[in-house]
């Protein structure tokens, strides 16, 4: 059955029937919809351009689509990238044609999952999109501007859509229990409200999570003496199950979880950077790309501050290869406890930077004749190690000469944590040498 299809749904799952019929049913999303806002006007104006709304699942995408199709005065046709192909596309294009040829009606066309859709696929749309003949709604749950190619964003308006909010989710939940033609209105259910505040909050933003669950709870659970269907937080809990985190291996959520778990240990968080790991954990992330982030840190943000970072952090990535899952888990959370804790520096990570930018841009220098390998027969009839200096022939084993070929400086120490002795330390030797 096509999604918009309007024939029986009494068989389908709360969710599916509960689906708002109307923007006023709609729920959440305030930041895009509401008095003033720029959706909401071309919605009411009738003068849609091309729209693609992106968010996690059960945040309102199709939803939007439908109640958008319910109030304009375009024909809507709707496919779903993951069914569909160039084929059934360039025959809805040429109905769309027509149809503004012979009535000069508009068409909508509504592609479910449009990041399914490879790049040749999208440049199909793309004549037609920039002409006018059809408006293109786009769902997805990754991010356009990853998963889209630049020709067909540039042409669309972008809404990002949020998972909907607590209050959001429980007035859902509240909704179907009273709904007597499509919800649970004609069941005797009582529902604590602790039991729905749980559903509300376990369901991360998820409409279809928190409705099916309530459903699952209402029809599995024996009715009491007085014939009521009593939910528990017990029965709630045990209905929805483990809760499912939204996390994907190489898309969004992934890397913003990643992001937001280096972030936590370079803002000194434990508290925050344990939080985003136990999610990645929980979701089933690679614990050596969890290690590999706490080296990282550990070199970029720590380094010489606290060098034990580094021996740490690699120590951590060699017992979860070593231990696996789930003991490895507390190596890996010592290590970025550790890292966040420690005192923070990121000369090192600007200091090769910065050489790095002077390789690339600037002439590359000769090795000084004294710097040279002086190993090899008829190296010292080049010069090759004349007038090198041995530093353990010196006191303090330090010996005043030049490095590079030319004059700069990269390592600046700082005064955190064991940085500030090695800087005093590198202080003290340029006032020897001069």
């Amino acid at each position: 059955m096509d999604f918009f299809d309007k024939s029986d749904v009494s068989h389908s799952p709360l969710s599916a029937r509960m689906r708002p019929r109307t923007l006023d049913e709609y729920c959440g999303q305030g930041h895009i919809l509401g008095a003033g806002k720029l959706l909401t006007r071309s919605i009411e104006a009738d003068r849609l351009s091309s729209l693609i709304f992106y968010g996690p699942p059960g945040s309102g995408k199709t939803t939007l689509a439908l109640c958008i199709s319910a109030r304009t005065k375009a024909a809507f046709d709707s496919i779903n990238a993951v069914m569909s192909n160039v084929e059934e596309m360039r025959r809805l294009i040429m109905g769309a044609k027509n149809r503004l040829a012979s009535s000069g009606q508009r068409t909508i066309l509504f592609i479910d999952e449009i990041h399914r859709f490879n790049k040749a696929q999208q440049d199909v749309l793309m004549p037609d999109v920039e002409s006018g003949t059809i408006v293109l709604i786009g769902a997805t749950t990754m991010n356009p501007f990853f998963s889209l190619v630049s020709p067909l964003l540039s042409r669309s308006l972008v809404f990002e859509l949020k998972p909907l909010s607590k209050e959001d989710l429980l007035a859902l939940l509240q909704r179907a229990l009273l709904d007597k033609e499509r919800g649970l209105g004609n069941i005797a259910v009582q529902v604590d409200m602790k039991a729905l505040l749980f559903l509300a909050e376990i369901s991360d933003g998820d409409a279809r999570r928190a409705l099916n669950a309530l459903e699952v709870a209402a029809l599995t659970t024996t009715r009491n003496a007085d014939g009521i269907v009593r939910i528990t937080p017990e029965v709630a809990e045990e209905s929805i199950q483990k809760k499912i985190v939204q996390y994907d291996a190489d898309g969004d959520v992934h890397y913003d979880t990643a992001s937001a778990f280096i972030k936590s240990m370079r803002g000194s968080d434990p508290d925050a950077a344990l939080y985003w790991m136990a999610k990645m954990i929980y979701a089933g992330e690679d614990p050596r790309f969890i290690a590999r982030r706490i080296i990282i840190c550990a070199s970029e943000d720590v380094g010489n501050a606290d060098p034990q970072a580094l021996v740490l952090a690699a120590a951590a990535l060699q017992a979860a290869e070593f231990v696996g899952l789930p003991e490895a888990r507390i190596s890996l959370a010592q290590a970025a406890v550790y890292v966040a804790c420690a005192p923070k520096s990121n000369a090192v990570y600007l200091g090769i930077d910065k050489a790095l930018e002077d390789i690339r841009t600037r002439k590359t220098g000769l090795v000084p004749k004294h710097l040279k390998d002086a190993s090899y027969k008829g190296a010292a009839a080049l010069g090759h190690g004349e007038g090198y200096k041995y530093v353990h022939d010196y006191p303090g084993h330090y010996a005043a000469q030049e490095y590079m070929p030319f004059k700069a400086e990269y390592y600046l120490p700082t005064e955190q944590g064991y940085e500030k002795k090695i800087k005093e330390r590198l202080e003290g030797l340029k006032k020897r040498a001069q």
